[in-house]
């Protein structure tokens, strides 16, 4: 895409998307303090490498049409950069702009089909578009590209999730876990790897989160996405009493707080008590 056809992006996708961006990785983080730095000491770094990183510094600043811009300009002279063009397709996603996103990691994908990262960005937005199922098969894909990461099993956990394989969904979300076990605690992307978060049902979903952490022996965690899914209104919070899934943490002293006071939105005659 021309840097004239980036420039005619109207003004109202810079306001929809400014609702909708996610947090920007740590990497990009990173690169904004380090291109900081070589603005005062660039030895050693070539100016294709400084243009990279400051578009960086852009995607970090949350300057996202800037961000695609700065690196479009460096895919003029390497049109085959399939990383760059995966950065586009995150600072256009960042955008809410999901069919230039798409477009820019297919284009990844197809200078290398082996591409994880561009594949797992294509599933989210699958995902977005209520795909489910497409969003399973690319997330399958990029791990079978060998890039064992917590937020690819996160992302795949959401996509079983959104199509009522729950199941499936809590045994990704255990391997997400293993290899992160706080991988739930954040938001955003990791590095140039978008990673899931919208969810229909939340309080089933934090309630699946619970049960998975309860699994792991994380009584903490467990609680607290107890306590999110009875206060987001699944009124099933209370058979953690008796799933066995909970058995490791159910005598924990933070898990049975949450099983014993009501939700807030629970009025005197609506009150639950545990057995």
């Amino acid at each position: 895409m021309s840097r004239v056809t980036l420039f005619a992006i109207p003004l109202v996708l810079l306001i929809v998307g400014s609702s909708r961006a996610q947090q920007i990785p740590v990497s990009y983080t990173r690169s904004a303090q380090a291109a900081e730095n070589s603005a005062v000491n660039p030895s050693g770094m070539t100016p294709r490498e400084i243009a990279e990183m400051q578009a960086d510094v852009l995607m970090a600043r949350k300057e996202f049409l800037a961000a695609a811009i700065a690196y479009s300009k460096i895919l003029e002279t390497e049109p085959k950069n399939a990383q760059l063009m995966n950065k586009v397709g995150v600072a256009f996603q960042q955008l809410g702009d999901l069919n230039r996103a798409e477009r820019y990691y297919k284009k990844a994908i197809h200078a290398d089909k082996n591409f994880g990262s561009a594949i797992n960005n294509c599933g989210t937005v699958e995902y977005e578009k209520k795909h489910y199922g497409k969003a399973i098969a690319l997330y399958k894909r990029a791990l079978e590209s060998h890039l064992e990461m917590a937020t690819l099993y996160s992302n795949l956990g959401y996509a079983y999730f959104g199509n009522k394989e729950y199941p499936q969904a809590m045994n990704s979300f255990a391997q997400a876990l293993v290899l992160d076990p706080g991988i739930f605690e954040r938001k955003g992307t990791s590095g140039a790897i978008v990673q899931q978060r919208s969810v229909t049902d939340p309080g089933l979903f934090y309630f699946f989160v619970a049960k998975t952490y309860a699994q792991q022996g994380d009584a903490e965690r467990a609680a607290h996405y107890l306590k999110m899914a009875r206060d987001d209104g699944y009124d099933g919070f209370l058979s953690a009493q008796t799933d066995v899934a909970f058995a490791r943490v159910i005598k924990d002293p933070r898990v049975q707080e949450v099983l014993q006071v009501p939700p807030s939105y629970a009025g005197p005659a609506k009150k639950q008590e545990p057995n």
